[in-house]
């Protein structure tokens, strides 16, 4: 006999492990994924932001890569924007045929000045936050702000259920304001008495108004501010700084200010409820709009009295 057929079998091992990978293992990401979008994990939100805060599950819609601080910068920005704004527009007016003696010379050409430097620095900050989700966040711009399609049944109802409302809003604040009109003249009034500036004016108040402020205060700011210290906190703060930020138009009409914190509160309202800037957008939009539309219907009838 074979002295190896009497050898003992090497022992088995007691479990089998399974193969090493070949590459390093891979580990969850709790940052936003270079080019996706931050929105699409449900338990992890961009930028390493929690699902919880202080023991509260956050909605979908805080869940914002930006802090306080870069609320900050952004304020910044503004007010040296609002600096910056007026000498270079100047310009674009001249480029645009309005002469440096017109400029100088006639105090109506200050109104003209000033909505066109709004307008300017409007479109500066509305370009700093796009470059600002794309390059930084690395996310698309409009979706990452909050604007969401309304999540609904029906596809048109809401969005004119939501323009009413901004429409009939407007017509009960006009109302309001008549219990306790301005004794003087409020600087957006002495603003708008050039034609130009009137134009201007209205034109930026349903276009370019409603886009920037809504992005900025019901985008930018409502998120930060509702995960920091509650919704209802959140919703106040937000609509008290947008009403106050158009104090310097209405200065001396203390009962307006305070109407104009209101209609901020409840466009607020309409961005929390809804979970979208859309939302407060179509309500902001109608509401801008009713006045400019009174405005235009009421030159239409001037001007056919004057004719006949």
């Amino acid at each position: 006999m074979n002295s190896n057929d009497n050898a003992l079998p090497p022992e088995l091992p007691e479990r089998l492990e399974p193969p090493e990978p070949a590459g390093p293992a891979l580990q969850p990401s709790v940052g936003p994924a270079p080019f996706g979008d931050p929105f699409q994990s449900a338990h992890v939100s961009p930028a390493g932001v929690p699902p919880e805060v202080h023991g509260r599950t956050l909605p979908e819609d805080l869940r914002v890569p930006w802090d306080w601080i870069d609320i900050g910068i952004l304020i910044i920005l503004a007010f040296l924007g609002s600096i910056i704004a007026w000498p270079l527009i100047v310009p674009v007016l001249r480029l645009a045929g309005i002469s440096a003696a017109y400029i100088r010379k006639s105090p109506s050409a200050m109104g003209v000045i000033a909505v066109s430097a709004q307008i300017l620095l409007d479109l500066g900050l509305l370009a700093y936050l796009a470059a600002q989700m794309r390059l930084r966040f690395h996310s698309p711009f409009w979706r990452t702000i909050g604007w969401r399609p309304i999540e609904t049944r029906s596809r048109a109802l809401p969005y004119l259920a939501l323009a009413l409302g901004g429409f009939s809003l407007a017509a009960i604040v006009a109302f309001a304001e008549e219990i306790f009109p301005p004794k003087h003249a409020l600087p957006i009034q002495t603003v708008t008495q050039n034609p130009h500036a009137a134009v201007l004016f209205m034109l930026s108040a349903v276009l370019v108004a409603p886009i920037v402020e809504e992005t900025i205060f019901r985008g930018y700011l409502y998120p930060v501010a509702a995960r920091s210290f509650g919704v209802g906190v959140g919703i106040i703060l937000t609509g008290t700084l947008f009403g106050l930020l158009h104090a310097g138009q209405l200065w001396g009409g203390w009962w307006q200010i305070a109407l104009l914190v209101v209609v901020g509160i409840i466009f607020t309202v309409a961005r929390a409820a809804t979970r979208t800037v859309v939302a407060s957008y179509i309500l902001h939009a109608a509401y801008n709009a009713l006045p400019v539309i009174a405005a235009l219907l009421s030159s239409v009838r001037l001007r056919h009295g004057a004719i006949h």
